[in-house]
């Protein structure tokens, strides 16, 4: 047991929120950030789009990696250390992207980026799952919001370096100080745990039953997600004709469409129900997909982004409630496999893209989020909270 100075019920809940909170955010800035700057790299480099999608798959899999270690060492030490820890090897490999001079020491970076930032993602969903049991408070959707406020954040910050000549190295290795004695200080807090029990499991933790289905229902928005972040500014530019200066925007109205959503989580979930609201969202992401392929303009384009961050942004909170949930598998390693499906459909919609782009279009390859939507629909059943098993 870790040696907390009180019991997690004598914190002040807002003060437990804000050290959760502040995980999300940091973890989303550096991601937003690095998201906002991919034409740059994308450039600098003179890559293909597949070359840059396998750059991205490479992201992919350093992140496919960190989910089941993160989880295993969450139950093992807490999700609480393992955050923080996980948080600092983030900050590093970011000032490894920021400083790379070739190709290579490039994707060394990013497989470091995708370990530490997707290890980080299940150790800080673990220890938000942990403050929902201690508070019996709907706290996930907040979090997330944080999540996405944080990808604001960093697209916003691209919108501002950009016009200054910032090179992407400049830019990487400025948020990154300026993010970590921030996030030191707002994790900084007491918490206790108890080890679980020993258990033998995969290295990758495998789904059964119903929450099978709710990784596939997670993954099919992350996907999305991870489609619209990392290739929105270049939808822009090579669709719509948009600036680069101005081609950020598209991560900007999509991340705060997700910030709004899952700020009022709590109450969409609270008054629709978990079931409902994943209908809700399937509904929002198909509306939304549909926007975006028929877009001919910057305005619709826009408007599209905005569909399907409402229709994603409880995906993942949807998803990691009821993975806590699990009455069949223990909490951090149902977290840990959700999470398998979720963030590895955040890394591997932007490779898929870049791979189907090449082949055809950027324009083209984003009609995949239509058929993405028809799935989450389908799956949409399986939120439903167990009442037995999963």
């Amino acid at each position: 047991m870790t040696g907390p100075l009180m019991s997690n019920a004598d914190l002040a809940s807002s003060r437990v929120w804000i050290a959760i909170a502040a995980a999300f955010l940091a973890n989303s800035i550096l991601f937003g950030t690095w998201a906002a700057r991919l034409p740059a790299i994308k450039q600098s480099f003179d890559l293909s789009h597949d070359a840059l999608g396998l750059l991205l798959l490479l992201m992919a899999a350093g992140a496919i990696c960190g989910f089941p270690i993160a989880g295993k060492l969450a139950d093992r030490h807490g999700g609480a250390r393992i955050t923080r820890i996980l948080w600092a090897l983030m900050v590093l490999s970011m000032l490894g992207l920021a400083l790379a001079p070739s190709i290579w020491l490039l994707a060394l970076a990013i497989i470091c980026f995708g370990l530490s930032g997707g290890g980080m993602d299940v150790a800080m969903n673990v220890w938000a799952t942990e403050a929902e049991d201690d508070t019996g408070r709907i706290w996930m959707p907040s979090f997330h919001a944080m999540w996405s406020l944080g990808s604001v954040l960093g697209a916003l910050s691209g919108l501002v370096v950009i016009p200054w000549g910032w090179s992407h190295g400049t830019h990487f290795a400025i948020v990154a100080m300026l993010a970590l004695p921030l996030a030191i200080w707002g994790m900084r807090i007491p918490w206790s745990f108890t080890p679980q029990p020993a258990e033998k499991t995969p290295f990758l933790p495998i789904l059964r039953g119903k929450l099978l289905l709710v990784g596939f229902f997670t993954l099919c928005a992350t996907l999305g997600e991870g489609a619209i972040a990392d290739w929105s500014a270049l939808y822009l530019i090579e669709v719509t004709a948009t600036s680069e200066a101005r081609a950020p925007i598209g991560l900007a109205v999509f991340a705060t469409a997700m910030v709004v959503m899952r700020l009022s989580g709590a109450i969409v979930i609270g008054r629709l129900g978990p079931l409902r609201a994943a209908f809700v969202s399937a509904g929002f992401a198909g509306l939304g997909a549909a926007i975006v392929a028929l877009a001919g303009s910057e305005t619709m384009a826009l408007i599209g982004f905005v569909a399907l961050g409402l229709g994603y942004a409880l995906a993942m909170p949807l998803a990691m409630a009821r993975a806590g949930a699990s009455r069949t598998m223990p909490k951090a390693i149902a977290v840990a496999g959700v999470a398998t499906f979720a963030y590895g459909g955040i890394l591997l919609g932007p490779p898929l893209i870049g791979f189907i782009a090449e082949a055809t279009s950027l324009h083209t390859a984003l009609l995949l989020l239509l058929g993405l939507g028809g799935v989450m629909l389908i799956t949409a059943p399986a939120m439903k909270p167990p009442k037995g098993g999963d």
